[in-house]
């Protein structure tokens, strides 16, 4: 492969161009040049306010930049969320109010994260370790044999994690003990952005390349594998079909993205594809039992029918303006952006029913919704709780 090619690859929303080496480990790629001057943000309309939400509470962290994941968790009647700054502060809230349950340093940076069960909770490091904490506590480190940009997934008493090599592996929750590792034959390059790692009843269901893997948790053995996107191009750049986080999951039915190339649905009780479609966007997906809905490269939001795949609706009243991924929240639609604006679109057809304000910073994850709260964390590490109609 060429030193000098160049790749536009996503670092959790931002887009950058990196050097591509085949001297260093997949992943790791070295800025070389700026790109072409992007295009300009579309014009906001007057809020149009047609819901009501308020801002109930907000916290602070460290500056996010990494691919973080909230965890959202229920324990002893409350319902909290977990987060994380780079600089290696992780925090527990109670979302209803934004009380803070405990906060912890583990005393270096953190490069993906956060998993939790409400008991454990667990980042990845800059240094490759994997991290995992109980009410704040370290519990035990172990160190990996590649960096990970995917939250660890902590559930049945065990930790898992997606690493960029594309081995998963799993360790004892509780003593940090390796279980198994299983290994893919390793590619050139891989994304440094979340991939998908998440639990379908008794399957462990990981995105690996352009394809959904269901395993057997005790053990690593495969279970199903269905490919949602296959690689094409000439060189290693434009063969990137990497499943990229989050997900949506209407009972057995997982819904994700390959990077830049489709949309596509698959039954995880039998491995079985249901339908995929082209598309261009970079972040996952969320959805309903109606619809699947997500954000294309150039900021047109879009909804895909989840039984089939036929294109609902579109829009592009957010054109460039390098939104998250989306999250259900009631009859709408919540989206970040790079403004620290939150975007409330209509599920039935994309119409803007709020926006709201948050520091002014960009957006660095998915919006979550914990319970009735709607919480939202920026690049600059400011948490906020809102409550939507």
């Amino acid at each position: 492969m060429n030193v000098n090619a160049a790749a536009t690859v996503g670092v959790g929303r931002r887009w950058v161009i990196k050097c591509v080496t085949p001297l260093v480990v997949a992943g790791t790629m070295l800025a070389c040049s700026s790109g072409p001057e992007k295009p300009k943000p579309a014009e906001l309309s007057t809020n149009v306010a047609l819901v009501n939400a308020r801002l109930a509470w907000s916290a602070r962290l460290g500056s996010v930049n990494f691919p973080l994941d909230i965890a959202v968790n229920s324990r002893s009647n409350v319902l909290s969320i977990t987060a994380a700054g780079s600089d290696g502060v992780v925090a527990s809230f109670d979302a209803s109010n934004g009380r803070e349950l405990w906060r912890s340093n583990i005393g270096a940076a953190i490069a993906a994260g956060v998993g939790s069960d409400g008991v454990l909770a667990s980042v990845i490091t800059n240094a490759n370790e994997i991290v995992t904490m109980e009410g704040g506590r370290v519990l035990w480190r172990q160190k990996l044999n590649a960096s990970s940009y995917t939250a660890p997934l902590v559930a049945g008493g065990r930790v898992f994690v997606l690493s960029s090599d594309r081995s998963v592996t799993a360790f004892d929750g509780q003593s940090g003990r390796k279980l198994w590792s299983q290994k893919r034959t390793n590619e050139a390059l891989v994304l440094r952005q979340s991939g998908v790692l998440l639990a379908v009843d008794d399957t462990l269901v990981v995105g690996l390349s352009g394809r959904l893997v269901g395993m057997n948790p005790l053990d690593g053995s495969v279970r199903w594998e269905t490919p949602l996107a296959t690689a094409r191009g000439t060189n290693d750049v434009e063969r990137l079909v990497d499943l990229v986080g989050r997900v949506s999951r209407e009972g057995s039915v997982v819904c994700a993205r390959s990077f830049r190339v489709s949309v596509g649905c698959v039954n995880a009780d039998r491995g079985t594809l249901l339908w995929t479609k082209p598309a261009s966007g970079s972040e996952g997906v969320h959805g309903d039992e109606r619809a699947v809905f997500g954000v294309e490269s150039d900021g047109r939001v879009i909804a895909w029918n989840r039984i089939n795949g036929e294109r609902l609706w579109s829009t592009e009243r957010l054109q460039y303006r390098s939104l998250t991924a989306p999250v259900v929240v009631g009859r709408s639609v919540a989206i970040g952006d790079s403004t620290g604006l939150v975007h409330l679109l209509s599920r039935k057809d994309g119409s803007p029913l709020t926006r709201l304000s948050t520091d002014g910073s960009a957006v660095a994850t998915t919006p979550i919704l914990a319970g009735n709260t709607l919480v939202v964390v920026t690049r600059n590490g400011g948490i906020y709780g809102f409550l939507p109609e």
